[in-house]
């Protein structure tokens, strides 16, 4: 068997979700959704290869974005493309300004969710970014809001929870050879041409350093 069909990953009911007030795009009221979403009665682990077909369960997805102020004040977000090898293969060869992906057991001490949801999250954020990415600067990290993407094939079984970390220095550098072309842009260059990147980013992009944004 395939790591994805034998991985299982941390779930919430898409009820639960949509009890605690559906959106499309960006939410930025962490509050109102993160302490229901980690809660221990609500979580659990379940096979990857069933819930990527399932909407009525979503896959928490840490997403990470590394964003760069240089000297004269302007915004420089890190952005890569995806390769063959990278795990989703529906998001093969899209660019991106996301680091992340999914929590399984294997960042789980007890291997249940449970009350430990929130450290699993924690450590799979973790275990994934130093996965894929070396981040030889220092750093401040702020969660910033909530992706759900019900338009998309794969938006429909998960849903992001957006960080950005402030680096000092532009010293981010993939590890991984499926992330290839990657480095910081300057943001208006990303916002150009957002219709290159794969959805989660572009309402990413459009919400945090949108026209109407002082990012």
């Amino acid at each position: 068997m395939s790591q994805v069909q034998t991985e299982c990953v941390l779930v919430v009911p898409t009820e639960l979700f949509h009890r605690l007030g559906h959106f499309q795009g960006f939410a930025r009221d962490i509050d109102r959704y993160l302490p229901e979403l980690f809660a221990a009665e609500h979580t659990s682990y379940r096979p990857r290869a069933e819930v990527e077909e399932d909407p009525s369960y979503k896959q928490l997805i840490p997403y990470v974005i590394f964003r760069y102020r240089d000297g004269h004040g302007r915004t420089h977000v890190f952005q890569y493309t995806r390769g063959k090898g990278q795990g989703e293969e529906r998001l093969h060869s899209k660019r991106s300004v996301g680091i992340g992906g999914h929590i399984s057991t294997d960042d789980s001490a007890s291997g249940d969710a449970g009350s430990h949801a929130t450290a699993a999250y924690q450590e799979g954020m973790r275990r994934e970014l130093a996965e894929e990415v070396a981040i030889d600067t220092q750093y401040s990290e702020s969660c910033v809001g909530l992706i759900n993407d019900d338009q998309s094939e794969v938006g429909r079984v998960h849903l992001g929870v957006v960080h950005v970390f402030d680096v000092r220095t532009p010293k981010v550098r993939p590890l991984e050879a499926d992330i290839v072309d990657a480095g910081f842009r300057p943001i208006d260059e990303l916002l150009a041409n957002s219709a290159d990147f794969e959805t989660w980013s572009q309402i990413c992009l459009e919400a945090l350093f949108g026209p109407a944004k002082n990012d």
